[in-house]
């Protein structure tokens, strides 16, 4: 479902709209959204991103321009989450702080991470699969783990090509 509260930049592909759930965000120009995603208020989507399918981005979270955001990475906007207050009433938005978010330019988020409320992941940063993001991470830093740590610069990453004539049959 697109809510009619959202703004979807020019260009805007939702596949499977059926299958979403936006509300109360606005998603930049170019960007692709794939199923089962959901998009909550106050979130900004910055220009040519592509979202994967299973993702979830809570209040709070702010992606730059040109991010990739991987197959079930879920964004996390309160540092104590609770159902009840200590009284026992059902907490409301007005009983936790939302903490932000911010996923500058050209960042890369591996499938199935998680990135805890407040925190910026810099430009051009690479984040591993299922890594959890507890705290900022450089521009141009490569993190995996659980936490996340730096394990690299992407300015100096390599690609191995395989030789084809160690992969042919003997």
């Amino acid at each position: 479902m697109i809510a009619p509260d959202v703004e979807l930049g020019e260009g805007v592909v939702v596949h499977q709209s059926d299958l979403v759930n936006l509300y109360g965000c606005k998603i930049g120009a170019g960007t692709r959204i794939g199923p089962f995603v959901e998009v909550q208020k106050e979130v900004r989507v910055g220009k040519k991103c592509k979202i994967s399918s299973h993702c979830f981005l809570c209040s709070g979270v702010t992606l730059g321009d040109f991010v990739f955001v991987g197959h079930g990475v879920m964004f996390i906007n309160d540092a104590y989450p609770s159902a009840v207050n200590p009284d026992g009433s059902l907490q409301s938005e007005n009983d936790w702080v939302c903490l932000p978010t911010i996923v500058s330019d050209n960042a890369s988020i591996g499938s199935n991470a998680t990135i805890l409320g407040g925190v910026s992941i810099g430009k051009h940063a690479l984040v591993g699969a299922g890594a959890v993001v507890s705290h900022d991470v450089p521009d141009y830093a490569v993190v995996a783990g659980v936490p996340a740590r730096v394990i690299g610069d992407v300015r100096t990453r390599s690609v191995p090509v395989p030789d084809k004539l160690a992969l042919a049959p003997a």
